[in-house]
């Protein structure tokens, strides 16, 4: 058999240190797995039915590479509160929000040029900057901060090459969501620079304590430099449908359409239609929200009872980002260990960028009882293989 002759991309795109925690697991029985980035819940029922209803009429064909008008109108009027004036001519309808990324960095961003991008943060941001040719430059983010990305470290990361920034608010994996004061800065050094701003926002309905989170896309002045993206996988448990949206500013749909046609043609029409139905309602996502509030007190309020371990309570998104740094070892190190010794799978904060060493990202988007078994074998980890640590 001949050597495999891959392309200069694919030998180079970064390997995802959330897989490699998989792939570890998987050696061992009787693992507790909090590492997958996606509601425990399934997709509502109203939602699949709407699916399936939309199967029986035949919405098995193509539809415009933008999307199925009447989602796109649905989305429009869920954002006409945030964008005044807005359009279904503003909505495009991605493969996920991931799709929505790669498409914005594609049709926005030329070879060479930088891309800003929290550290920590969602890998992918580096991978799909590089399928654009361009170059993600981490921008670091500070315990002392809430890991909320600061306006004057963005500032002083900007370089003539520098053509966008993303921001990811609530962001994945710290649990950080940035205060309006925060953003109305950042606002102005993307003005002042004439930069772009992608706001990633798939965690925006997942958000505690009464707190609301201020999107820079609610700023009048940035409508004709922010893209927003958001999907419908986290917000309505349909990970596995792989729907999601772009909005952008007037004329950018139709250009958006021709890459769509050339990678995916479309997203699947009966999803869409789901979809359209599913925004008809929130319920479902308010009711998961007091199931995540709960979940996210037992985890954060376990850690904080073990012996050397830390973790101030998220803002936003089903992420606990839990400090280590006391038992002198690394993130990935630590994170080998608990599989090993514990059974309990978490991903290191290295796996999301240097900011994220001596943290673990920890997944509360699962039942009561795992977590709490999770805690209790985290602790006696620590007890057995750490006693001196405090």
């Amino acid at each position: 058999m001949a050597e495999p002759r891959f392309s200069n991309l694919i030998n180079n795109y970064p390997a995802s240190g959330i897989r490699k925690m998989f792939d570890i697991a998987e050696q061992y029985d009787d693992v507790i797995k909090l590492t997958v980035g996606e509601p425990n819940f399934d997709t509502p029922d109203y939602v699949k039915d709407a699916a399936k209803k939309a199967i029986d009429e035949n919405y098995s064909h193509y539809v415009p590479n933008a999307g199925l008008p009447e989602l796109r109108q649905a989305v429009a009027k869920k954002y006409e509160d945030v964008f005044p004036g807005i359009t279904m001519d503003n909505v495009f309808i991605s493969v996920g929000a991931l799709e929505g990324l790669t498409l914005t960095l594609l049709g926005l961003i030329n070879p060479g040029e930088e891309v800003l991008v929290p550290d920590p943060c969602f890998p992918n941001y580096y991978g799909q900057a590089m399928i654009a040719g361009a170059t993600a430059i981490g921008v670091p983010t500070y315990k002392e901060n809430e890991f909320r990305i600061q306006p004057a470290d963005i500032e002083a990361a900007i370089t003539p090459k520098t053509t966008a920034i993303i921001l990811n608010s609530p962001c994945n994996p710290t649990g950080a969501v940035s205060t309006e004061e925060e953003i109305r800065e950042i606002a102005e050094i993307a003005k002042k620079h004439n930069l772009w701003v992608i706001t990633d926002e798939p965690y925006d309905a997942i958000v505690y304590d009464g707190i609301k989170p201020f999107s820079i896309a609610m700023i009048p002045e940035m409508r004709d430099s922010v893209v927003l993206l958001n999907s419908f996988s986290k917000t309505y448990a349909m990970t596995g449908w792989r729907v999601g949206f772009i909005i952008l500013p007037d004329g950018y749909a139709p250009r958006f359409a021709q890459l769509q046609e050339g990678m995916v043609s479309c997203v699947a029409s009966f999803a869409q239609k789901a979809c359209a139905d599913a925004l008809a309602s929130d319920q479902c996502v308010k009711d998961m929200l007091v199931d995540y509030t709960r979940r996210r007190d037992i985890v954060v309020e376990g850690i904080n009872a073990i012996p050397g371990m830390h973790c101030a309570k998220p803002k936003g998104s089903f992420y606990a980002f839990a400090n280590i740094e006391a038992f002198g070892m690394t993130a990935e190190e630590f994170a080998i260990d608990l599989v090993e010794k514990a059974r309990v799978v978490v991903v290191p904060g290295s796996a999301f960028g240097k900011c994220g060493e001596g943290h673990l990202r920890i997944v509360f988007a699962n039942s009561d009882e795992n977590l709490k078994e999770a805690i209790k074998r985290i602790a006696e980890y620590v007890e057995k293989y750490h006693p001196n640590v405090k």
